[in-house]
């Protein structure tokens, strides 16, 4: 056996980014081991257990090898395989007749972060922007957070992880960063070393509220009331910075007049933190100056959830923790690669147009295929598996069986909405194709070449475009580039941070950390908000979302260790490492107040559906929400169902984004 290493980059949906090294069996095109490279500064030689299963995902018996085509009724999953030629052409031709028919507004690709590499994530859309086609709103995960980020301090970037080690009092406020950012859990280690102090806040206790000093349970979507009480406590105790209030904010005033009415009673009584709780982590907070909060995107997926994440974060600038090493906030760090991307993804076609194409949120594709005038007619989805990821699963199902839509996967998995395919296209993995990488949790930038050739018949996304493309006419230079013109486009930027990196640069060492200055501390000297300055302004709302007598308890579904979205759903020993179904933890009193013993079946149902699910008994959740871990597969749970027939569609305050933690729902004794 000839062993083979390489060294390549995840792709995945997580801020880590990770640098990897892959063991390839180049006699049979295996792939034997993933690891984490130690050569990577945030990485540091490890990988997480969802990531060292990637064998099993690159060579699974679920992966589609071949182009197929539909057989039977949709929803039935019955396919032949047929040639690439073949499925092309029928594609091909089947387009033409809905544009010449319905129009481009009929076209909708459908598409999320199964891939972050530039190329494969969003450079397909030059296919889409080309033809005019309708355009997804990519809603689903980032959005509320991106836009309270920008209002606030215009940047998306912020305190450097690799900083955090000086951080002397540290908030993991609405994130279990040890199953979804695992590689900051070194960094949080050096800095309790050097006297830090831990303190996690979320609505159940998981991995991280074990490894932290302290675990506060908060009620889901209260999170700006309880920001609002420290502010309060901090400025009454004459702990804020009035220096750097005034030189580098706006608003303050109108904020404090709001945080004014947030006593610690009061902020009790809506997030469940006792009062005396509020006041100290306020006081510790403060008083340790280089405080550091990190957050994400969990904490935005309420109602509320861009105004709540707004007031989280302006908790740094109302004690200057900018100023300190170490101190600040994060959300994320991908507004610091600041790549020329006027050509990426076709955006330059989006520019040129006289009136915008029409624009469907991604959150609401259920509404938007059931009920949506005039209709689309036919879906291209890659990157994502929306038959379980979005909500209202039963629209989105609904809305895949009908027979007018013409819908083509792209996948490396046969998941759920491969079910519903009229064609199914082999997608290549990350080993397979190469690609630019940047990240939303550190400053690497990072190139992957193909180190493996495809499995099977398996084609890069940005080929499988390019051939319709070239089938319907479609003269459009950009979308015929491979992933090294691409690049070299991106890498043309004159921003400072980007200086001296170039694809040969890049091909050479894999991965270049961007040239931020080691004591850039941003926000110190100004922001890039319309005032120059971070804006307390408008003052946040707290928007709570009540349960009702007829839907007593809040149903939360955050990442679970095992899985990452519903990629590796299908994974034997991932789904085994979850304990092999889908489980609800449930408080005991809450567990005694509704009938739901330990261990036995409930029905769960929302004012848009039911499960049913296994009742965990546990004192893990705070009273009042019931919480179900990891974007399950259908096929583990009990009834066949995934959890999202049970969440809506309504939006957050800021971006338009998914509200999935703000689900008002009762448990049923099942007849």
């Amino acid at each position: 056996m000839t062993v083979r290493k390489a060294r390549t980059t995840c792709p995945l949906d997580c801020p880590d980014a990770c640098s990897l090294v892959a063991s390839i069996d180049e006699a049979s095109n295996t792939l034997l081991k993933i690891e984490g490279d130690p050569q990577h500064p945030f990485t540091q030689g490890f990988a997480c257990v969802k990531t060292y299963r990637y064998p099993e995902r690159n060579h699974h018996p679920l992966r589609p090898l071949h182009p197929l085509r539909r057989v039977g009724q949709k929803g039935q999953g019955g396919f032949e395989r047929v040639s690439w030629e073949v499925a092309l052409d029928e594609i091909a031709q089947r387009l033409k007749d809905t544009l010449e028919r319905h129009g481009a507004e009929a076209v909708l690709p459908y598409h999320y972060a199964g891939t972050m590499g530039l190329m494969q994530y969003e450079h397909p859309l030059t296919f889409f922007r080309a033809l005019g086609a309708s355009e997804l709103q990519t809603t689903i995960c980032a959005t509320a957070g991106q836009e309270a980020w920008v209002a606030t301090y215009g940047d998306r970037f912020g305190t450097d992880p690799e900083a955090i080690p000086q951080a002397r009092f540290i908030l993991l406020w609405g994130i279990n960063s040890l199953h979804t950012n695992t590689h900051l859990t070194p960094f949080l280690k050096k800095a309790r070393q050097n006297g830090a102090r831990i303190v996690h806040i979320d609505p159940y206790q998981n991995l991280t509220s074990r490894f932290a000093d302290e675990h506060i349970r908060i009620r889901p979507g209260s999170d700006a009331a309880l920001a609002y009480g420290m502010a309060r406590a901090i400025v009454k105790a004459g702990l804020h910075d009035q220096d750097y209030i005034a030189r580098m904010t706006t608003g303050f005033e109108a904020f404090m007049q709001v945080a004014e009415e947030w006593t610690p009673q009061k902020v009790e009584a809506v997030t469940g933190v006792a009062a005396e709780t509020v006041e100290r982590l306020a006081f510790e907070f403060a008083q340790a100056k280089a405080s550091f909060i990190r957050t994400s995107y969990g904490l935005t997926r309420h109602p509320g959830g861009g105004s709540a994440l707004r007031a989280v974060v302006l908790l740094p600038a109302l004690i200057g923790a900018w100023q300190y090493p170490g101190g600040g906030a994060l959300l994320s760090t991908s507004g610091a690669f600041a790549l020329n991307r006027k050509y990426l993804g076709g955006r330059h076609l989006l520019a040129a147009r006289a009136t915008p194409p029409r624009q469907i949120n991604m959150t609401q594709i259920g509404s938007a295929l059931t009920a949506l005038e005039p209709p689309i007619r036919a879906l291209f989805v890659f990157n994502s598996n929306p038959a379980v990821v979005a909500p209202r699963s039963d629209l989105v199902q609904r809305g895949l069986l009908r027979e007018d839509l013409f819908t083509v996967v792209l996948e490396q998995a046969l998941t759920e909405t491969t079910r519903y395919a009229d064609y199914v296209l082999p997608a290549t993995t990350f080993l397979e194709h190469p690609d630019l990488y940047t990240a939303y949790g550190h400053y690497y930038l990072s190139w992957n070449e193909a180190v493996m050739p495809p499995q099977g018949e398996a084609r890069p996304n940005t080929w499988v475009f390019a051939e319709l493309g070239r089938r319907l006419g479609l003269d459009e230079p950009t979308l015929y580039w491979e992933a090294e013109t691409l690049a070299r486009s991106l890498l043309e930027s004159d921003h400072p941070w980007l200086r001296g990196i170039t694809l040969g640069r890049l091909q050479a060492e894999g991965f270049v950390r961007l040239h931020i200055p080691p004591d850039h501390r941003p926000f110190t000297q100004a922001a890039s908000t319309p005032s120059g300055k971070v804006q307390f302004d408008p003052p946040p709302q707290v928007i709570l979302t009540e349960p009702t007598p007829d839907f007593p308890l809040i149903l939360m579904t955050p990442p679970a260790k095992h899985f990452l979205n519903s990629t590796y759903g299908h994974i034997e020993r991932l789904v085994q490492g979850e304990g092999g179904e889908p489980v609800l933890l449930v408080h005991p009193e809450d567990a005694q107040t509704y009938g739901a013993s330990d261990g036995a079946l409930v029905r769960i149902r929302s004012r848009h559906g039911a499960v049913v699910r296994r009742v965990r008994v546990s004192e893990a959740p705070i009273r009042g929400t019931v919480v179900l871990e990891g974007t399950w597969w259908e096929a583990p749970a009990p009834d066949g169902k995934g959890i999202n027939w049970l969440t809506g569609e309504h939006l957050t305050d800021m971006g338009e984004g998914s509200t999935f933690h703000s689900n008002p729902v009762r448990l049923e004794a099942l007849e």
